[in-house]
């Protein structure tokens, strides 16, 4: 061995275990360690109805939330760490890789009535929260017309189908199912926009094999039911289960009941 090459021999090894040791070992081809999946959190919807004081000859009275309950679920919900979101943020979530708030929640708003707009709309916008319309198109006059369902849009809304005339779809003829599903997403598209109408709330929760099938046809991502529960990544996504807040719920047994369901 000609002793000239030594220091140069030397000089190289020094650099090669430089080398190997920025990627890691020898023969590495330099990309970046793999990342663990980002995990897929079970998320709780919430489900209001009305948003405002029960008349006397109300049919179904527990439905109704007043105002200031609502404030004080929504105090109570970011007092606990809680963040809302949409149900687009978590389908982005769930398969799609997007984060999410440490605590996240959807807060979802049936029908569509004056309070949704008149009172849930000022509450949640004072937390800088968004809420989700589950719109019946027949209810558009009740919440005031395409203006009043454009001023929770511009808030940050997502604004859902929760069919045409909310009828008991498992009792619909195909042809009926079929018109209350894509009439339905047609008429909020055109008139809020390609991005509204990709998921679907169920009619007082009524559904079936045949009417999840139909929802799926119709281009919904996903519907949401009245199954009690948190709405899981790996579950049905024609069937997440949501969580009922009735008229007597205080923030106090709101937050209990989030803390059994997420046992």
């Amino acid at each position: 061995m000609d002793r000239r090459c030594g220091p140069a021999r030397a000089f190289a090894t020094a650099v090669c275990a430089l080398l190997f040791a920025a990627v890691g070992c020898a023969g590495s081809t330099g990309a970046p360690a793999a990342q663990p999946p980002t995990p897929r959190p079970a998320v709780p919807i919430l489900m209001y109805h009305v948003i405002g004081a029960a008349p006397a000859d109300a049919r179904l009275p527990a439905l109704f939330v007043s105002p200031a309950h609502l404030a004080a679920h929504v105090r109570a919900l970011r007092d606990a760490g809680y963040t809302a979101v949409t149900l687009q943020q978590v389908w982005n979530a769930w398969h799609r890789g997007a984060k999410l708030p440490r605590r996240p929640i959807v807060l979802s708003f049936d029908d569509g009535t004056q309070g949704h707009v008149r009172h849930a709309l000022p509450v949640l916008r004072g937390a800088g929260w968004p809420g989700v319309l589950n719109l019946a198109w027949s209810f558009l006059p009740a919440i005031g017309g395409t203006d009043a369902v454009r001023r929770l849009a511009r808030a940050g809304w997502e604004i859902d189908s929760h069919s045409l005339t909310h009828p008991d779809l498992t009792r619909l003829s195909d042809a009926a199912l079929r018109r209350e599903l894509t009439g339905s997403r047609t008429r909020i598209r055109r008139a809020f926009g390609p991005r509204a109408a990709n998921f679907f709330a169920y009619p007082s929760g009524r559904h079936d094999a045949r009417v999840r099938r139909a929802v799926r046809d119709a281009g919904y991502r996903a519907a949401t039911t009245v199954e009690r529960g948190f709405a899981q990544p790996t579950a049905d996504p024609y069937a997440l289960a949501r969580i009922q807040v009735g008229g007597s719920m205080t923030a106090t047994a709101l937050l209990r009941r989030l803390r059994d369901l997420r046992r």
